[in-house]
């Protein structure tokens, strides 16, 4: 059997969580479930997921609390937002306090398992609707006709920084540009290097605010 990310879900229905639960199947490995912030930042810290679903209202908080708390104590599970919103302040808060993606409850049990190990591995996960609702939000009006941390980047490096700050797995990177997925990781790591990131996350948001995706 193919690796299995290990999957913490937090809603605040038990007959969502285990919905979701049985629509995963066993394509990856449920090790924990909760229904409230207080619940939820236990039971991360003491299973120390790889991802964790999270609903992003919760009957004592917004989801970005438990994501906020989470970081607070220095574990770096990476968060997939699963709503049935797709307000447009949802997403973008939810963004803000560190989710790696968000999708709404209307997605299968095959895309949301494919979303949760993209997450797992690196990638920003978004439907195009919601994707438009985060670059519009981290983008600014001003300008940025020069931009010396660009400008360290070969074209190259630059082609591939766009695509996965789109939200591009290495695999689609690599075919897209008709070179390897090693070569693809090359590049990647050299851009974020060169731009003092630590990982896809913050490059996303990065080339957001330079309107360069």
């Amino acid at each position: 059997m193919s690796w299995q990310p290990r999957v913490v879900i937090v809603d605040d229905h038990e007959l969502v969580r285990s919905g979701v639960r049985t629509s995963l199947g066993d394509a990856v490995h449920v090790v924990g479930e909760a229904g409230d912030i207080a619940e939820a930042v236990d039971v991360i810290l003491d299973t120390n997921p790889d991802v964790v679903l999270l609903d992003v209202h919760l009957p004592s908080g917004t989801g970005g609390s438990v994501i906020t708390q989470v970081a607070a104590e220095g574990n770096e599970a990476k968060f997939l937002a699963l709503s049935v919103s797709d307000a447009a302040e949802d997403v973008i808060g939810v963004v803000r306090a560190g989710a790696r993606g968000y999708v709404t409850k209307t997605i299968n049990g095959d895309e949301l398992a494919s979303a949760i190990v993209r997450v797992a591995e690196g990638d920003a996960v978004f439907s195009p609707r919601l994707a438009g609702f985060v670059l519009d939000a981290f983008a600014t009006s001003e300008p940025t006709p020069v931009d010396p941390e660009l400008d360290q980047l070969t074209n190259r490096e630059r082609e591939v920084m766009r695509l996965l700050a789109r939200g591009y797995a290495y695999k689609e990177v690599a075919a897209k540009l008709d070179i390897s997925v090693k070569t693809v990781e090359t590049h990647a790591s050299a851009v974020l290097r060169k731009l003092q990131l630590s990982n896809r996350h913050q490059l996303t948001t990065w080339a957001a605010k330079r309107k360069i995706v």
